[in-house]
């Protein structure tokens, strides 16, 4: 339905006119059973004969879906259903690109600080583009894109959804704002930017489980610790760890909830100062001390959960901390909670409900797909990459964009975004299916570029790539290794 002239490239850019003839612009993408070394990726014309078109195995290569091209209209199998042989077992890809509406990211951000409320709605060029989810352990979470994003608002709203999930990922920065909370840069495997600021790491656990694992190591160093923490803020001289190491007790009054002992919830609101909070001096959780059990003199280590924030103090005459110098011998320990902290980096997961449509492409019965899928005989890749399949009905999957090749996605202007998708099987599992048999081709002709008899276009070339590094090789049988 796309009116193409002499030597221009369509709306989607992903196919072009040349001299009267469809040429799908991105190269076709074949997996290769080597780690992936660094952006190392090599493009040639298909039938040069600098490949080994004697090649029938699938232990070395798999034909991926970037490149292939689409079903639409879908009454049609998919553009290459391939045959090859690993370890013994006949096997069959079927290679298809997935025009998804219903689809979306979730991305995980490392940093305690606060981005938004729950639900507090997220966008990009101004536009509502998703929403802040639930946060995780060390993490806040972000849920963009969807079907209600990409075709039930405004047409702005749809474009603006579609080239943002397109830019994440595709591994590129993008820019997101967050109603009443932070501005965030983003990018799948860097640090997230947050408020300008580069994350460098994530916490090492909530403020209770910090006091759990350096209790030991504060012991007989100092008086009292308070781990400062947006969620679970920790006392070490009324928490349990210390009660088993024979902590003394110091008369600290912490303001906040109080959970079980030395555990505090809502301390201070969410920010981002010290531990996700928003306080900029620690001492404004601490009620006054009891004089029963406080003394002058007695000290106290004050840190956040990423050991960003440290301050230690002394109480004076008057039972009130007054700043000093933080000691050398507490200088390791505050080391030591940053180095154990991870990296911080952005995790953007692609997923999608691969529906109706695309699986006539696999089979002329398309529940057959859905339940083979079900029962582990199917393996789904995304670009190669592996896909955790939700459970339930349908082919809801999501998987991790930073371990498939370089430009894997692209869209169409409905607005949806067109993503590769992989479905791998036993032959005999294909053919009881209801598989597309008679339209198979070996392996090695796929390696040529001779797509199957019922594509209407022709392939500009095809690329090669390493496997990310740890990643299944999705030709191995999921009975082999996985149920």
């Amino acid at each position: 339905m796309c009116y193409i002239a002499e030597g221009r490239a369509g709306a989607c850019d992903r196919y072009a006119n040349e001299g009267g003839q469809l040429v799908r612009l991105d190269p076709l993408t074949i997996l290769e059973n080597r780690a992936r070394a660094g952006s190392e990726e090599r493009l040639v014309p298909f039938l040069e004969r600098d490949w080994d078109g004697d090649v029938i195995g699938g232990s070395q290569q798999f034909v991926t879906a970037i490149g292939a091209g689409t079903t639409y209209p879908d009454y049609k199998p998919a553009p290459f259903i391939v045959a090859s042989e690993y370890e013994g077992a006949d096997m069959v890809t079927v290679v298809t690109e997935g025009i998804f509406s219903y689809c979306g990211a979730k991305v995980k951000i490392d940093t305690d600080r606060h981005l938004g409320s729950e639900c507090a709605a997220v966008r990009a060029e101004g536009e509502v583009i998703g929403h802040v989810t639930t946060s995780e352990y060390g993490s806040q979470m972000l849920s963009l894109g969807g079907v209600n994003h990409l075709t039930g608002g405004s047409k702005k709203e749809g474009r603006v959804t579609c080239a943002t999930l397109l830019a994440l990922c595709n591994g590129e920065a993008v820019d997101l704002t967050i109603d009443n909370g932070a501005e965030l840069t983003v990018q799948a495997g860097h640090a997230p930017v947050v408020n300008g600021q580069t994350e460098e790491r994530m916490r090492v656990g909530c403020g209770s489980a910090t006091i759990g694992m350096f209790a030991a190591q504060w012991q007989g160093l100092v008086d009292e610790v308070v781990v400062v923490d947006d969620h679970i803020t920790g006392v070490m001289s009324e928490h349990q760890a210390g009660k088993v190491i024979g902590w003394e007790p110091t008369g600290i009054k912490l303001l906040g909830r109080r959970s079980t002992p030395g555990r505090y919830f809502q301390v201070a609101e969410p920010g981002t100062g010290w531990g996700g909070t928003d306080l900029t001096d620690p001492l404004a959780i601490l009620g006054p001390w009891n004089p029963k059990l406080a003394r002058p003199g007695l000290s106290l280590l004050m840190v956040s959960t990423t050991g960003e924030h440290a301050a230690y103090y002394e109480l004076d005459e008057d039972l009130r901390p007054v700043e000093k110098e933080i000691p050398a011998r507490l200088l390791p320990s505050t080391r030591r909670i940053a180095e154990n902290c991870e990296p911080a980096r952005a995790s953007v997961l692609f997923m999608a409900g691969a529906g109706g449509s695309l699986r006539a492409g696999v089979t002329q019965n398309p529940v057959g797909l859905t339940r083979s899928v079900q029962a582990a005989l199917t393996r789904v890749t995304v670009g190669g990459a592996p896909a955790y399949i939700w459970p339930g009905g349908g082919i809801t999957f999501m998987a991790d964009v930073t371990q498939m090749p370089k430009n894997a996605f692209g869209y169409v202007p409905t607005p949806a975004l067109v993503a590769p998708i992989e479905f791998t099987l036993r032959r005999d599992d294909y053919a009881a299916l209801g598989g597309h048999m008679d339209h198979i081709v070996p392996l090695s002709e796929a390696l040529q570029g001779v797509p199957g008899r019922q594509s209407d276009h022709i392939l500009s070339g095809r690329r090669a790539a390493g496997r990310a590094e740890g990643a299944p090789w999705p030709v191995t049988p999921l009975g082999k290794d996985a149920r």
